[in-house]
């Protein structure tokens, strides 16, 4: 009976054991997988700034502002684009930060803390990106509709008839909720779809106890 009580003893030992293996094993690979997803958000991001500046090569807005002839408006345009590409350096410094504070760490709760610090900066990123896409499409109109010369029969024509310029809103507020809703789509689609596997390796996290 000793020898049995013994064996069970030593059993049980060995069970704690490969439990224990078994939960290294289990963070392990959801650090690896973690760190993975936070080092595609970087990438993304930077391909995102890179698309953009690329594309501002091949629709240059040059030409409208030659035609506008507004040193200020033209001096207020640059601040702006030169502010978003400043923040939106910020915003990827800080997705670097997270994902070298992912790789290197070795406990648990500064894992899942900076998660859930990836997932808010991520969120912020996304709802600047989109504030700045409504912000750029009404600044963008005002410009055309104001400033340029080859606008002047156009808004003689809406001035002298008040239900056509109150279409022409109606249109332009319809046309920038739609590229609103196909931005939305778009950071749902790449970011959200990481960020929902980010989450759920934070889940799984909170149910190992070390």
């Amino acid at each position: 009976m000793k020898e049995l009580d013994l064996l069970k003893k030593d059993w049980k030992k060995n069970a704690n054991s490969f439990e224990q293996i078994s939960e290294t094993e289990i963070y392990k690979m959801i650090h690896k997988k973690s760190s993975s997803i936070v080092k595609w958000i970087l990438i993304i991001s930077i391909l995102e700034i890179l698309f953009w500046t690329v594309s501002n090569f091949f629709f240059s807005t040059d030409e409208m502002l030659i035609k506008i002839k507004h040193p200020e408006m033209i001096f207020y345009l640059e601040i702006m684009t030169s502010f978003n590409y400043v923040i939106v350096l910020i915003f990827v410094y800080f997705f670097y930060k997270n994902y070298k504070t992912i790789s290197t760490t070795e406990s648990t709760k500064l894992l899942m803390s900076s998660i859930l610090k990836t997932r808010k900066t991520v969120q912020y990123y996304v709802w600047y990106n989109l504030a700045m896409a409504v912000i750029s499409a009404i600044i963008s109109f005002f410009i055309a509709f104001i400033y340029n010369p080859d606008m002047e029969f156009f808004r003689d024509k809406l001035a002298a008839n008040g239900q056509a310029m109150f279409m022409t809103v109606g249109i332009f507020i319809l046309v920038t909720l739609v590229f609103l809703g196909l931005f939305w789509c778009f950071y749902r689609l790449l970011y959200g779809t990481l960020l929902r596997r980010l989450f759920a390796n934070y889940k799984e996290l909170k149910k190992i106890d070390f």
